[in-house]
């Protein structure tokens, strides 16, 4: 395939996330492009800089499209749990059908550092600790000694209620 040169690339990657339904990973996106990772990564800086609602998640980049939203309620909740907690708090949440949007820390040096998570399943939940199993990464909590934030989204207000009081009863939920 012929490598795909700039604004002709960008607006063909912007195409293709617009139609996609699910995350497409930055590997994906390249060879289907034919160049590197690292150029995908700067076109959809550029991308978002042109405010194209695009984000990237653990599972790949996201394109937002507004009309599709089906969660109505969204709701920043406080949580704190230890490193070997995440995947119970994180299935706590979407069991109830309810979607992880992201993760907020407020750093000393930085301030505030969110991270867009997107987690709406079970496969989500699994994809994700599999992704930081493999890289040797940390989570962002390790630099808050476990206290952090979410923004966690679904179509009824009594699904986020549920998912907080199943929370609650973990003692993974902060509250005033």
């Amino acid at each position: 395939m012929k490598k795909m040169l700039g604004e002709e690339r960008r607006n063909e990657l912007l195409n293709i996330l617009k139609n996609s339904k699910e995350p497409i990973t930055g590997t994906q996106l390249a060879k289907y492009a034919n160049v590197s990772r690292q150029v995908i990564v700067n076109d959809m800086n550029l991308l978002k800089a042109r405010n194209e609602p695009i984000i990237a998640t653990s599972q790949g980049y996201l394109y937002i499209n507004q009309d599709d939203t089906t969660a109505l309620f969204e709701k920043k909740i406080v949580c704190i749990h230890n490193a070997e907690e995440t995947e119970d708090e994180l299935l706590t949440i979407v069991d109830c059908g309810v979607t992880v949007k992201n993760v907020i820390v407020e750093h000393p040096v930085y301030g505030e550092i969110t991270a867009s998570m997107m987690l709406s399943s079970r496969i989500d939940v699994e994809k994700f600790l599999q992704k930081v199993k493999e890289t040797n990464a940390t989570y962002l909590s390790v630099l808050t000694q476990g206290t952090h934030l979410h923004v966690i989204s679904a179509p009824t207000k009594e699904q986020i209620e549920e998912a907080e009081k199943r929370l609650r009863e973990k003692g993974y939920l902060i509250e005033e």
